[in-house]
């Protein structure tokens, strides 16, 4: 669990505004939903054999008895919110998005940590692919947002509860001969879950699972015309894809389409997958509540930090302004322009400290500020002082009324 200070909190900033913003542009609206909810919502949706809830949670009983657990995933609070709160009542189609911490009792990995983040969404009440497309759309320009490159969408269906009975039996058939080549895990997968076991990364297990039944292979018409029709969507918006018919996510309430976007960068190793979701139409109605289709995605913004990181932008915003007092009696003055200038809507530091002009003059290059405005007893008495362009040229004289009016008229000529 990592504390977040300045200096890098800027580029998770970036990253949350560019998603409220992109997320905004499609009708999504923010949720917030509690970091503690009962374990059996966990248990009920993501699934008793899965990792995360098998290994990975923070469980705990509260002072009441209650078994409570830190969320380790954001669409089942979502979930229990749309059926708690009555929300298909109020509207037909409902679209979501989050962000915050999640946790995890994982082993440690690239960009993955015990409290990471995720920024995610969700949608409810169409079963159209127009809404899987959609969704991924949003992605895609949120990633373009950021001016992320060499990520890859990778897209598969996991069929319904009408045609992947079908598939299961063969898959199980197929590990059963090659239970032997599994580790102890997948052998145990086998019996509960045989899904898990395409999840593994256990290399003998990753080589066993390649070589298996083919899930697009056992798809039914319907589900085989809502993946054709996904694929002719995104063709036609210009998404570019892979299907990967091994691709199953690491959770149990996935029917359908499932997708995953993928970063080629050797900033995250082997831990490359920045974000997925797809669709879970049967869920809603498990944990109680309407039988309500829904699709939904998630990604690591630790992950994302980490990219924009590596690529060198500059996320941290220098003041306008550094004021300097070089008396005593010009730090009233200096702490009253700075505050109405602020007020203006501009960035402006200036050291409350005090001190000489040289050590002063030190700070206010360490700030990285555009310009100096040096404030003594001259400057108190006339109402005139110099603007100094900390990247050099002429001082620009102001009347001390006019700071602001000066600092907009010259700081887009100001260095970066």
């Amino acid at each position: 669990m990592n504390d977040l200070l300045p200096g890098e909190i800027e580029i998770w900033q970036s990253v949350e505004g560019r998603a409220r913003d992109v997320f905004g542009r499609f009708g999504y609206g923010e949720i917030r939903t509690p970091m503690v909810e009962d374990t059996a919502l966990f248990v009920r949706s993501v699934g008793e054999e899965t990792d995360i809830v098998g290994k990975e949670m923070y469980t705990f009983e509260d002072k009441g008895g209650r078994s409570l657990s830190l969320r380790p995933e954001g669409t089942a609070p979502a979930a229990r919110a749309y059926i708690e709160h009555s929300v298909n009542n109020q509207e037909p189609v409902t679209r979501w998005f989050y962000m915050g911490p999640m946790f995890r009792y994982e082993r440690m990995k690239t960009g993955r940590y015990r409290q990471f983040y995720q920024i995610g969404a969700e949608a409810y009440g169409a079963k159209e692919a127009a809404q899987d497309v959609e969704m991924m759309d949003m992605v895609v320009q949120f990633l373009e947002s950021l001016d992320l490159k060499d990520i890859s969408l990778n897209l598969n269906s996991l069929g319904d509860e009408a045609c992947r009975p079908a598939y299961h039996a063969k898959l199980v058939e197929y590990l059963k001969a090659h239970r032997e080549e599994l580790c102890g895990d997948c052998q145990r997968r086998m019996e509960t879950n045989p899904l898990r076991v395409l999840d593994c990364k256990n290399e003998k297990c990753q080589a066993v699972a390649a070589a298996g039944p083919n899930v697009l292979e056992f798809l039914c018409e319907p589900c085989r015309a809502h993946f054709n029709d996904l694929q002719r969507k995104l063709t036609g918006l210009g998404i570019k894809y892979v299907v990967n018919p091994r691709m199953v996510r690491g959770l149990d309430y996935y029917t359908r389409t499932v997708f995953e976007f993928i970063a080629a960068h050797p900033a995250l190793g082997t831990a490359s997958t920045v974000g997925g979701g797809g669709r879970y139409d049967t869920m809603m109605k498990g944990l109680g509540g309407p039988d309500v289709p829904a699709v939904g995605f998630a990604m690591g913004l630790d992950r994302l930090v980490l990219l924009l990181k590596e690529s060198g932008k500059k996320f941290t915003q220098a003041p306008d302004l550094f004021v300097v007092a070089v008396d005593e009696g010009s730090q009233d003055l200096a702490l009253t322009l700075t505050s109405r200038l602020r007020r203006e809507g501009l960035r402006v530091d200036f050291d409350t400290r005090g001190g000489s002009l040289k050590s002063q003059m030190k700070r206010a290059d360490k700030s990285g500020a555009h310009f100096t405005l040096v404030l003594g007893e001259a400057e108190r008495t006339s109402g005139q002082a110099k603007l100094k362009r900390m990247a050099g040229g002429e001082p620009i004289p102001v009347t001390l009324d006019d700071v602001a009016k000066a600092l907009r008229a010259h700081r887009d000529a100001a260095p970066a």
